[in-house]
């Protein structure tokens, strides 16, 4: 199973892989050390296992798991905390088992046995390119700012990017923020946009070019006609932004 360790204290990832190599099968393939950067290495890596810690500075790990049952085909959550009192609000969040530290190898064992790993057969098959010439379900988005309701018409608009609460839509004379999480955008507006990253939800006929990221690392970025800015695009859906882009 490939794991990934949430924890915004290096001893305690540290603790937990040494801890997890007593058990063949287990390949911790990314950490984090807070719920933000746990969601961009979740996205990349697609772990069937999550090991997650709950108070952690800014997005919490209630918060992380909450997000991640939105998922499709969610990783397993194993919560991982000094603090008892969350374990409620822990199983709301779909968590499959609650340990507390210092965490006793037997107790994780417990907790493992309790995870099934989705099979490929249970994964959705990959979500095809935007057809051309289809339309989406609807043709514009509601926003209010101080001047009142405005809407924005689906061919304005440039791309989503969700930044937890809200959503920025970047249209051609602006952008605007709304309330609506990206999965609904992503399938009120599937014909025109495709999704790049889990924050990003992009429209295909403002799409200028891929680029590797300057600094040599293996990050891509989308640029944008009508936008300043390149936008991430996720290890795990570059190659479907790439093949987009050839049969385009």
């Amino acid at each position: 199973m490939r794991v990934v360790i949430v924890d915004d204290e290096p001893l305690a990832r540290e603790r937990l892989k040494r801890l997890l190599s007593e058990f063949p099968g287990y390949e911790v393939v990314g950490e984090a050390g807070d719920g933000e950067s746990a969601l961009d290495v979740i996205d990349d890596e697609e772990p069937d296992l999550v090991l997650l810690d709950i108070r952690m500075g800014g997005m919490d790990g209630i918060q992380v798991a909450r997000q991640l049952a939105e998922l499709e085909v969610p990783p397993a959550v194993i919560f991982t905390t000094a603090y008892s009192e969350h374990a409620l609000s822990a199983f709301d969040a779909a968590a499959q088992a609650y340990l507390l530290k210092p965490i006793r190898v037997d107790k994780l064992k417990e907790a493992l046995m309790r995870v099934r790993k989705p099979t490929r057969a249970h994964k959705p098959a990959p979500v095809a390119a935007p057809v051309p010439g289809g339309k989406p379900k609807r043709e514009f988005v509601l926003a209010t700012n101080r001047d009142g309701l405005v809407r924005v018409p689906a061919e304005d608009i440039i791309y989503f990017l969700a930044d937890q609460k809200y959503t920025t839509v970047k249209h051609l004379h602006g952008e605007v923020l709304i309330e609506e999480s990206l999965k609904t955008l992503e399938q009120d507006f599937a014909p025109w946009f495709i999704r790049i990253h889990r924050k990003a939800l992009v429209a295909t006929r403002f799409i200028a070019g891929l680029e590797r990221d300057r600094h040599g690392d293996q990050h891509h970025w989308l640029r944008m006609k009508h936008a300043s800015d390149p936008l991430p695009v996720s290890r795990r859906r570059l190659a479907e932004v790439r093949r987009f882009l050839t049969e385009a």
